[in-house]
């Protein structure tokens, strides 16, 4: 059985979320982030990186990364693309995801990651949210005139919820972005995202 460690708002929300779509039974392993349960000895055995999600697959193994936990389970619960054409695409916003908008996230809720020289921290998190919240419009662009960030529902929609979730935290103008609130709205419509949603105490 599969098992995934998560921490409530965190990226992990989007391998919950597909999870939950799943049907599949598994066992969900909630990390306390704020106590640093991510650091403790016990979970670094398993993922050196201290970070969520991470994927307890059936034979024991560990997979680690949205890049390649969200990949493994697309293909297996057929929320994935066969053409490869299409599967290009959809690893190509799982990379911008990951590598762009995310770390931009990362500027405003860890300026510790980028200097030790903490009067710096208020420059890195205004310069942090502002790339945040380009990428939040240029994601907005993407949704206009789709229903899902691929032809059909994947797993690329949990992992742009999470993004939307952020955006919302942080206090900036989502509503605003009407694409992307209207696939928040439709997102949120989802049973599976109304329980991962409900468990993690998330609010959009």
């Amino acid at each position: 059985m599969l098992g995934l460690y998560y921490g409530p708002g965190a990226c992990s929300m989007a391998s919950h979320i597909v999870l939950e779509e799943s049907g599949e039974k598994y066992e969900p392993l909630r990390m306390d982030l704020s106590k640093g349960e991510q650091r403790s000895a016990e979970y670094l055995k398993k993922n050196p990186l201290g970070r969520v999600p991470l994927l307890r697959l059936d034979d024991g193994e560990h997979l680690a990364e949205n890049t390649a936990i969200l990949p493994y389970l697309g293909k297996r619960f057929k929320l994935w693309p066969t053409d490869p054409m299409a599967e290009a695409k959809v690893l190509s916003l799982i990379g911008f995801f990951a590598t762009s908008v995310h770390p931009a996230h990362a500027h405003v809720g860890r300026p510790e990651r980028y200097t030790a020289d903490q009067s710096a921290f208020p420059g890195i998190k205004e310069m942090g949210l502002k790339t945040y919240h380009g990428y939040l419009k240029q994601i907005d662009d993407m949704l206009a005139g789709r229903e899902w960030f691929g032809d059909t529902y994947s797993v690329l929609d949990p992992y742009g919820l999470v993004f939307y979730v952020w955006g919302v935290r942080r206090e900036l103008l989502v509503g605003e972005l009407k694409n992307y609130t209207a696939f928040k709205d439709r997102m949120v419509k989802r049973p599976a995202t109304q329980r991962v949603l409900e468990d993690e105490k998330v609010k959009v």
